[in-house]
């Protein structure tokens, strides 16, 4: 492990999205910067483990490619994405339904209309939000009047029908919140990316994303391993060392965040997810999978492996099942219950490779919810994160960016 320096310009605290923007940031204006991290790798929530020749996302996790931040600062080919289909296929009793943007898939324009998620009022009604979301800017979105999503839905003629089949499996899970109780703004942001980008996974999994940031930081100025237990004015205290810094930035989780700066904790999402791998996909669309119960627990799934075949070896295949909220019990008997409901007895035979119980997966942002909190707390003291845009990554990099744009205002 390389030794801390006594001093440098600034120190970063946490290498997830937001703290290796904010130090790239920082280093792009000449000033010197580490960042101190306590896992054993970067990236914070957006990590990929490599188990028996299958790349598993801490989570389900898609890249929506319609985020600004990722053409400012990623080199988007370098993912080599691959992408999902647009829209999503809907299970309900054993059958399924694709329901499809038709303005991107004209020819399943059809199959949509007569899909039972709704009627086609709702599916109007779907249109009719598109082309808003399409010609409003995001600031106009993220200042309009706020109340929670399902009320907004509710507010805009859904069925009870469309809001269970629909938006609550596919933005319930998106956004880690069953009840669809997040902000209208978060959600019509997020409305906003889908229809105007594609979801995709990079190659090499979502840890690709943090990768390719520090390598640009470079390793030398990226400290793992390393848990920061205290700050004050001007020093990072280290489990066995300090370091003098004329900027500290936290750009932990929330839940650390708020530990370090004793300031009030903003309360987590949580969420389940199973991976299993199976010989044979039960479905060769490249769609999310919905659970057209709107019941759950698994709200959302997909055969990753047919969107990219890089996450699963030769002759298999990756099945991923999210549970937005449900951390708690059998998360593996739950998957296999429901989908078994879904694709029938192959579900038995497939392997389970890894679960995982995500207690923090993103701060719940309830309205009125206000983005762009402030970064600079004073003293030479300053945070980013998610929790201080939008919980998305988006939000992460975007906070990452400004909070260094601040801290190299600060220095000069």
């Amino acid at each position: 492990m390389n030794q801390l320096p006594g001093s440098v310009d600034a120190v970063v605290i946490g290498a997830g999205l937001a703290g290796l923007a904010a130090a790239r940031q920082i280093k792009s204006c000449g000033r010197s910067v580490i960042v101190i991290e306590a896992q054993d790798g970067v990236g914070g929530r957006v990590r990929t483990d490599k188990v028996d020749g299958f790349l598993l996302d801490r989570g389900f996790q898609v890249l929506l490619t319609a985020y600004p931040e990722l053409k400012t600062q990623i080199d988007m080919s370098a993912l080599d994405l691959k992408m999902f289909s647009s829209g999503a296929l809907v299970i309900r009793n054993g059958k399924e339904s694709v329901v499809t943007d038709p303005f991107r898939e004209p020819r399943r324009a059809v199959a949509t209309v007569f899909a039972p998620i709704g009627s086609l009022a709702d599916k109007m009604r779907i249109a009719a939000l598109r082309w808003r979301v399409m010609h409003s800017d995001a600031t106009k979105i993220l200042s309009s009047d706020d109340i929670s999503t399902v009320v907004a839905l509710r507010g805009l003629g859904f069925s009870s029908k469309m809001i269970d089949r629909f938006f609550r499996p596919l933005f319930g899970g998106i956004q880690l919140d069953p009840d669809l109780r997040t902000s209208r703004r978060m959600f019509e942001i997020i409305f906003k990316s889908l229809s105007e980008g594609q979801s995709a996974l990079p190659t090499n999994g979502m840890s690709a994303l943090p990768e390719q940031m520090a390598k640009h930081l470079g390793s030398e100025n990226i400290f793992l391993n390393t848990r920061v237990i205290k700050i004050e004015q001007g020093v990072v205290s280290t489990t066995n060392s300090q370091v003098r810094a004329k900027a500290i930035v936290v750009a932990t989780d929330q839940p650390s965040s708020s530990e370090l700066l004793k300031t009030a904790e903003i309360a987590s999402r949580v969420a389940g997810c199973v991976y299993f791998a199976a010989d044979e996909p039960p479905t060769h669309e490249k769609f999310v999978v919905l659970d057209g119960t709107g019941r759950g627990p698994v709200l959302n799934a997909a055969v990753l492996s047919n969107i990219a075949p890089s996450y699963a070896p030769p002759g298999q295949h990756l099945i991923v099942a999210a549970l937005p909220g449900v951390i708690n019990g059998d998360l593996e008997e739950m998957s296999r219950d429901q989908l078994r409901t879904w694709w029938g007895p192959q579900v038995d035979g497939w392997r389970h490779i890894k679960t995982y119980r995500i207690t923090h997966a993103g701060p719940v942002q309830l309205p009125p919810f206000n983005p762009k909190q402030k970064v600079s707390l004073g003293d030479g003291l300053f945070v980013c994160g998610d929790h201080r845009d939008t919980g998305s990554i988006q939000g992460a990099l975007y906070s990452g960016r400004r909070c260094g744009e601040a801290v190299a205002v600060s220095l000069a």
